[in-house]
């Protein structure tokens, strides 16, 4: 089979089925699109105000990687959005289907997307699409590593608790202050951010979770800070007992990172790239544990 480089499914509820509280009342119908013709209205929330959510899911020859998580995970943020997002077994044969398409391909990604709907026509069915393509190289950052900035996210690290609104911790089509700050590390000569909380804590990247190694044991902060609870270091932390490490999820300061025996940024298509300085200052890399993280990730199947 020739393999597409992007492919979509539009996720269409039938016609006259919808409602305005959480459960689509009939099954979608999964269509195939062309991904370079018109799809999306131009009312749609996700163009107008960024009003919906996604995932992106890693898939090695064909096979989604952790889609089981990731499908829990676009539930989670769909409740955080009331969002009516409906079977998530219309969405698992949407990722499967696509990822079908990629046997021949090394890695590739589905991203599922769901959004409110058509702007101002009062209740109105849900949007949604499953779009894929082949992932890019990402050996550089595998290999090599990333120079990361700290930046400050303008939230204390209780922001999911004493501001549930804020939507922290979901993973919504908002992005435009992931991508600012992406640009701001480029202006600073990096290539990543990793953000700190207003209260002096370690959070997250723009689209990647933070792992350290401290000794013989792996650390991420805690979900509860409003970050997004990573795929892809839940599975490292399955995996770690196999490579003699123990894990933990605790409170991170930036001095840790800094004094620690290596440190990644780990997310669903470039897998675990090495952090190799923070603001300037060089951190240990550990090659050998960075190659059998990515070498576990690849080989994952659902």
């Amino acid at each position: 089979m020739t393999v597409a480089h992007r492919l979509l499914l539009v996720v269409h509820p039938p016609a006259g089925q919808h409602d305005s509280g959480h459960h689509i009342s009939s099954l979608p119908q999964l269509i195939e699109a062309d991904p370079d013709a018109p799809q999306v209205h131009v009312l749609d929330v996700s163009a107008t105000r960024g009003d919906g959510i996604f995932e992106t899911i890693s898939i090695g020859r064909g096979r989604p990687q952790a889609l089981h998580a990731h499908l829990q995970r676009f539930a989670r943020s769909a409740r955080m959005l009331d969002l009516p997002l409906g079977d998530l077994s219309v969405w698992h044969d949407a990722v499967h289907q696509l990822a079908e398409h990629f046997v021949d391909v090394d890695e590739a990604w589905v991203k599922p997307v769901l959004t409110r709907g058509i702007d101002g026509h009062g209740e109105t069915a849900p949007t949604g699409w499953a779009y894929a393509a082949v992932s890019p190289d990402f050996r550089r950052e595998r290999e090599v590593g990333v120079d990361v900035v700290l930046l400050d996210r303008g939230y204390r690290s209780d922001v999911a608790e004493s501001s549930p609104w804020l939507l922290a911790g979901a993973k919504t089509l908002s992005y435009a202050t992931n991508r600012a700050a992406v640009r701001e590390a480029q202006r600073r000569g990096a290539d990543d951010v990793l953000f700190v909380s207003t209260d002096g804590m370690l959070l997250e990247g723009p689209t990647s979770t933070l792992i350290l190694r401290r000794g013989d044991t792996l650390v991420t902060p805690p979900p509860s800070f409003g970050i997004l609870e990573g795929t892809t270091q839940g599975d490292l932390f399955t995996a770690a007992e196999q490579w003699g490490l123990s894990t933990a999820i605790s409170p991170l300061v930036p001095d840790e990172l800094l004094a620690a025996d290596a440190a990644w940024l780990v997310s669903s298509v470039r897998h675990a790239a090495i952090i190799r300085s923070v603001d300037g200052t060089e951190i240990p890399v550990d090659a050998g544990l960075t190659a059998a993280m990515n070498g576990f990730l690849r080989s994952r199947r659902d």
